[in-house]
């Protein structure tokens, strides 16, 4: 039996500091209706992500923020229910922009049609989608490593880390993972292959990082920044590469951080070690998106790369979800799961 309503999340004020429930709404609306070329989705999962949060905020940016009492953007895998265009039937499965709610109406033209049989559509999402083209653009691009040399990952449990450090060792490099706690180390090593990580949360994480990085660091890819980042500076090798993907320790921030101002520390490393520091953002390489397609769907079916996904059920449970997520308390990618 099909719902009379759909149920979604709008933002219902910009947070400051850690996102509060009270700044998100659970609303119930009518079921919209495509028009002429579009199709109407039922949407299955819903990917959370650390972007978003930035998403929230009001302000130039490299996007448009969500206004208030606006739906909460995000990739969705959909099942297209009904359809007024040649180019979809009812029961293909799409990747979608479709947002946090249940159902929505996409031109049927704006939507990626899905093959259930090459892998499971959540990867979609995950590792054969945005989080793991942005691992794949991100090394490649950037942080170009070479065989022999140390590639070292923050986040490294999560959606793009994990898949950072595998196309590492895919690639012939050392590759050092930084996650928070015991549980997701002993993951990154034993499942993913890694050659060492490291717990963040430790009191002797600079020592142990540093043992575990014997030959310096020529690659850093950065998701966290703060304390992590901290530890991995003095660590970099002459023009040693570091892609900015993310600085989730910060994304939450009100203020500048407490205690001396360490930019001067930084700069000087830049300076002496030459290094090369570049932010991206995942569609600065849309045209590769066919060269990550290949080679990822390749190395999956043959196992070389593995992935983990976290799974949160019911749309009511978003919010929580995503606060967690900024907390590092997901384990593997997010996904809140919408329907069956």
């Amino acid at each position: 039996m099909t719902p009379s309503k759909n149920r979604r999340i709008v933002l219902a004020a910009r947070p400051k500091g850690e996102p509060e429930e009270s700044d998100f709404r659970l609303e119930e609306v009518e079921i919209p209706s495509p028009g002429e070329g579009q199709v109407l989705l039922r949407n299955l999962y819903l990917s959370l992500d650390p972007y978003m949060r930035g998403r929230m905020n009001a302000g130039p940016s490299y996007a448009a923020p969500v206004e208030v009492n606006g739906v909460m953007e995000g990739g969705t895998v959909s099942e297209v229910v009904e359809s007024k265009s040649p180019l979809l039937s009812p029961g293909n499965v799409v990747l979608s922009y479709a947002g946090w709610q249940e159902w929505a109406v996409a031109p049927a033209d704006t939507v990626r049609k899905l093959d259930p049989a090459a892998a499971p559509v959540s990867t979609a999402l995950g590792v054969l989608g945005m989080p793991g083209m942005t691992a794949y653009t991100g090394l490649l691009n950037i942080g170009k490593p070479k065989e022999g040399e140390t590639v070292v990952v923050a986040a490294a449990a999560g959606a793009v880390g994990s898949a950072v450090g595998q196309i590492a060792r895919i690639k012939g490099c050392r590759a050092v993972g930084i996650a928070g706690g015991a549980g997701k180390c002993a993951y990154v090593r034993n499942e993913l292959g890694f050659d060492a990580c490291v717990d963040h949360r430790g009191a002797a994480f600079a020592e142990e990082l540093q043992a575990a990085c014997p030959n310096g660091v020529d690659v850093y890819f950065e998701n966290v920044g703060g304390a992590v980042l901290k530890a991995v500076a003095p660590l970099l090798n002459n023009f040693a590469r570091v892609p900015v993907c993310g600085l989730i320790a910060h994304y939450n921030a009100t203020a500048l951080p407490e205690g001396p101002d360490w930019t001067p520390v930084l700069m000087r490393l830049a300076l002496t070690r030459r290094l090369t520091i570049r932010g991206f953002l995942v569609f600065d390489f849309e045209a590769q998106r066919g060269e990550f397609y290949r080679d990822m769907s390749a190395w999956f079916r043959e196992g070389r790369i593995k992935h983990r996904e976290d799974v949160v059920d019911g749309i009511e449970n978003a919010v929580s979800a995503f606060q967690g997520l900024l907390l590092g308390r997901n384990f593997g990618k997010l996904l809140v799961r919408l329907g069956r």
